[in-house]
């Protein structure tokens, strides 16, 4: 009987530690190997069968953020785009109605006693060198004015009864760039912009330190490079690390301004040294870090540069594109 009660007892001892070695490989095989690309090496997750209550909160929070995302790029969807800028420079049909293509000619009816030069066509037809010198090199170089009899550029139609007008949101750091001809009353969206703008101010009736209502662009217009110095806030500095490469003032007040137009204009982002090298910061655009001047990328203000400042241009600044009056007049 003593025999077989310790045979019983074993058989008991070991089923019990088999039980309890099944039970440690599953908890030991319950691990997976994944790659962690952030800290660049494998790892081994602990594999967790139930997902906690605070996983799946977090899920509905960022579902309910895509959601308004979504939501918001749909309002703004709503508002009109266009970029339509190269029919300025196009020399077949689809150029813009209010340009013309020239062939260049040394000989001009409009001018007698010399040669005509680039120069003397800018000021016939109201256009500037720049845009002849976009057209004339088929892409965005404005200086390079090499000419030869026979060559074809475009021009702003000295005939056409036109304006320029622009729309800054100051709630979407957005512009947008119009053509209005005054003949025929026709406003035509050329192109939308990003821009950077003044720093908020709740003191400000704007809400910022740009301000909002209709001004007309000043004819003071200036090209900076590396080396252009001048005075700003009583120090001598180089002006492409405050304005870029362009600058346009505001010159006089049309209707509702809030702020006098005195020191504001469009300009291009400011520039950095790093490494003795001018670099575009290229991050100012977009926010809301001016002293209340507008300001574009490089390429953006050189182009607008290039098209308005040789006809009358205004801007028109309005906390949402909505309020704008240019769209409603005349409809």
């Amino acid at each position: 009987m003593s025999s077989i009660k310790y045979l019983i007892i074993a058989a008991i001892l070991l089923f019990a530690f088999i039980g309890i070695a099944g039970t440690m490989k599953n908890k030991k095989n319950n691990k997976e190997i994944v790659f962690d690309s952030k800290k660049n090496k494998v790892q081994e997750v602990k594999i967790v069968e139930k997902i906690p209550e605070k996983k799946i909160e977090k899920q509905k929070t960022v579902a309910l953020k895509k959601t308004e995302e979504i939501k918001k790029e749909v309002i703004d969807d709503n508002l009109p785009d266009n970029n339509i800028i190269d029919r300025f420079f196009a020399l077949d049909s689809s150029k813009l109605p209010i340009v013309e293509t020239i062939t260049y000619s040394s000989r001009v009816p409009w001018l007698k006693g010399r040669p005509a030069w680039i120069a003397d066509y800018s000021s016939y037809y109201s256009t500037t060198r720049h845009f002849i010198a976009r057209s004339l090199n088929r892409k965005a170089d404005y200086f390079t004015q090499n000419v030869t009899p026979g060559d074809r550029f475009n021009v702003l139609k000295k005939d056409k009864n036109l304006k320029f007008h622009l729309i800054i949101d100051l709630s979407r750091s957005k512009m947008w760039f119009y053509y209005n001809d005054l003949d025929t009353n026709e406003k035509v969206l050329l192109k939308t912009y990003n821009v950077g703008l003044g720093r908020k101010d709740s003191k400000r009736l704007s809400g910022y330190l740009t301000p909002i209502g209709e001004y007309e662009l000043g004819s003071k217009v200036a090209i900076y490079k590396n080396d252009t110095m001048g005075y700003f806030q009583d120090s001598k500095i180089q002006m492409i690390k405050i304005f870029g490469t362009r600058w346009i003032p505001f010159d006089k007040e049309i209707a509702n301004c809030t702020e006098s137009p005195k020191g504001l204009g469009i300009h291009g982002a400011p520039w950095l040294e790093v490494n003795n090298q001018f670099v575009e910061d290229r991050e100012k655009v977009g926010k809301y870090e001016s002293d209340g001047c507008v300001r574009l990328l490089s390429e953006d203000m050189e182009e607008l540069f290039s098209i308005i400042i040789s006809r009358n241009t205004t801007v028109e600044l309005v906390k949402d594109f909505k309020d704008n009056k240019f769209i409603k007049e005349n409809k």
